[in-house]
């Protein structure tokens, strides 16, 4: 059985989905400065995929050029929306398998690929790449105003029906 804190890694990524329907290739990459443009936000949110899930988890890295267009400190980009899409389906699915077969136990662990100096539980990358795909949702959601768009969603949708409060 797929852990609760997956089905809402999942829940999220279907509410950032649905937060983009819309936008065009032109739009995706104006940037309103200081802020990115919403292709560089799937970019990047496919980047953290990646890195946790594959690289950090797995050691391997599917697609190096997210790393240099989208990671966190890079220089601003404004890639192709549709490339940055398939990259972020290409990643995402090639992360689920491992992601499913997570249990209670693991979430308490440690990637044995993590460079990083204080590195943070599972389940602690869980929660806070959930949590950084809603930041960046409510970013991209003021992008759209900025762009004239009105039939902005309402957020969050319907998670009691998609992913209700799962125990463990």
């Amino acid at each position: 059985m797929t852990h609760p804190l997956v089905l809402q890694l999942r829940f999220t990524r279907s509410e950032f989905k649905r937060a983009m329907a819309g936008v065009t290739e032109a739009e995706a990459q104006r940037r309103f400065e200081p802020m990115n443009c919403i292709s560089w936000i799937v970019g990047h949110l496919t980047w953290q995929e990646q890195a946790y899930w594959l690289t950090r988890a797995q050691n391997q890295i599917l697609l190096p050029e997210i790393n240099e267009l989208a990671a966190f400190g890079k220089p601003a980009s404004t890639p192709s929306l549709a490339q940055m899409w398939q990259a972020w389906e290409t990643i995402t699915q090639t992360a689920d398998p491992w992601l499913d077969a997570l249990t209670a136990d693991q979430l308490t662990a440690f990637l044995p690929y993590d460079p990083r100096p204080t590195p943070e539980s599972l389940g602690s990358m869980l929660l806070r790449m959930t949590y950084h795909y809603w930041y960046h949702l409510g970013e991209s959601q003021a992008i759209r105003q900025l762009l004239g768009h009105t039939n902005v969603g309402n957020f969050v949708g319907a998670i009691h029906a998609e992913a209700p409060y799962t125990p463990e």
